[in-house]
């Protein structure tokens, strides 16, 4: 459906990992507003509910309230000061959270026009993996993928062959 090239790539390797590991009749609680992906999910057959655009740091109300099997949270974990917070008041056993990778050549993400779309968090594999272990999660499934984009320069080259996102399928071993 999505091709496997640049901008689609990351939406065709998410969607193939989710269906890989989540039914069409689990019901999935998507952090973030409606987006891009979660759209994509809804059209594939599963049962998507959002947040409404909250401060998940201070406010897990929804994570509590919602009636949902899983729980997703595709490049959102970055923008958070405190996932740590939001992971401990998921109700729920099965998660699939995607992260874009710290780059050691270049710096975190900050937007220039909108004050909201920044990057507090960008993390190591490693360090979302701790993460999800000190919430009581067990990584059952992960990969790794590159997000080459359409530039020429020292960076973008770079891109071909570093890893860009991390993305994770973990279930809860303790409550």
């Amino acid at each position: 459906m999505y091709e496997k090239t640049f901008p689609n790539k990351r939406f065709t390797i998410t969607l193939d990992f989710l269906k890989k590991h989540i039914n069409t009749s689990e019901k999935i609680f998507d952090l973030g507003v409606p987006n891009p992906f979660s759209k994509i999910m809804t059209e594939n057959g599963y049962a998507v509910t959002n947040t409404k655009g909250e401060d998940l740091d201070n406010d897990q109300t929804a994570l509590k309230t919602e009636d949902y099997e899983v729980f997703t949270g595709f490049e959102i974990f970055e923008h958070l000061l405190n996932p740590y917070t939001v992971l401990q008041n998921v109700k729920c056993d099965k998660v699939l959270i995607s992260i874009p990778m710290r780059l050691w050549f270049q710096s975190a993400y900050k937007s220039k026009t909108d004050k909201w779309d920044r990057h507090y968090h960008e993390f190591e594999d490693w360090q979302l993996d701790w993460l999800l272990e000190k919430t009581g999660f067990k990584i059952i499934d992960s990969v790794k993928f590159t997000h080459p984009v359409k530039k020429i320069g020292f960076r973008p080259i770079l891109r071909y062959f570093t890893p860009r996102y991390y993305l994770v399928y973990a279930v809860r071993t303790t409550k």
